[in-house]
């Protein structure tokens, strides 16, 4: 599926209440330091509704065509091959961006790779059983290449997730009125049908294994009850 379907979606009314509800959502999320590293793979274009680029002068840019605000720093490359070293990115947005890569696992690898340890990662994705999401699909199927399209339902990113040892914390709900979030435990499996899109949010963990030492078998060896009643002490004392 192309993703010239995400910014058609953007253009339609009910697209323009999901892109302020998401622009809210993800300037809420972004709780790091304005030192630190932020990665953005897919560009959106209105990226300046969340974030402040001026003060976030490490926020970057990754898209394979360039796409995105223009006071951003931009990085031209593949999502499944990130030109970043490992454990160098402290958080990393993906916005509405796996729906439309062929290559979506390798994707998850590549964030898990480059993520720092405790590192945050924000996603969004639209809801597959959306009835407003499968109705615009329908109507633009000239820009898709599939019929059944490539959406992907929460239970298969919280696998995957769980898979690359993420931790996720929150889950959330578009509803182009409200949004609704689930934290920790209280995070269910399930899915709406009235919402259009879910977001998820989740930590990097990294642990370590700590190598046990066996345990040699002693031999044992005999030990006197009283050594100070040795013979040689009892000779002493007769003298």
């Amino acid at each position: 599926m192309k993703r010239n379907f995400l910014f058609a979606w953007y253009q339609t009314p009910r697209g323009k209440l999901l892109q302020q509800l998401e622009a809210d959502y993800i300037q809420r999320s972004i709780t790091v330091s304005c030192k630190q590293t932020i990665l953005q793979i897919g560009g959106l274009g209105w990226e300046s509704e969340f974030i402040d680029c001026s003060l976030y002068k490490n926020f970057t840019i990754l898209d394979a065509k360039s796409l995105g605000c223009d006071k951003a720093r931009k990085i031209q490359a593949k999502s499944h091959s990130l030109p970043l070293q490992s454990n160098s990115v402290d958080m990393i947005i993906i916005p509405h961006l796996l729906e439309f890569d062929a290559s979506r696992f390798q994707t998850m690898r590549e964030v898990e790779r480059v993520l720092k340890p405790e590192g945050i990662l924000v996603m969004l994705n639209f809801n597959p059983w959306s009835l407003w999401v499968r109705y615009q699909y329908l109507w633009d199927k000239k820009m898709a290449d599939s019929w059944g399209g490539h959406f992907i339902s929460r239970p298969r990113v919280l696998d995957w997730l769980k898979l690359l040892n993420f931790e996720v914390t929150v889950s959330s709900e578009f509803s182009l009125d409200t949004v609704k979030s689930t934290h920790g435990k209280f995070i269910t499996r399930g899915y709406s049908l009235t919402s259009t899109a879910y977001a998820i949010r989740a930590i990097k963990r990294r642990y370590n294994l700590i190598p046990l030492t066996p345990v040699t078998a002693l031999n044992p060896r005999l030990i006197l009850a009283n050594p100070l009643n040795t013979p040689t002490t009892q000779k002493n004392r007769h003298d």
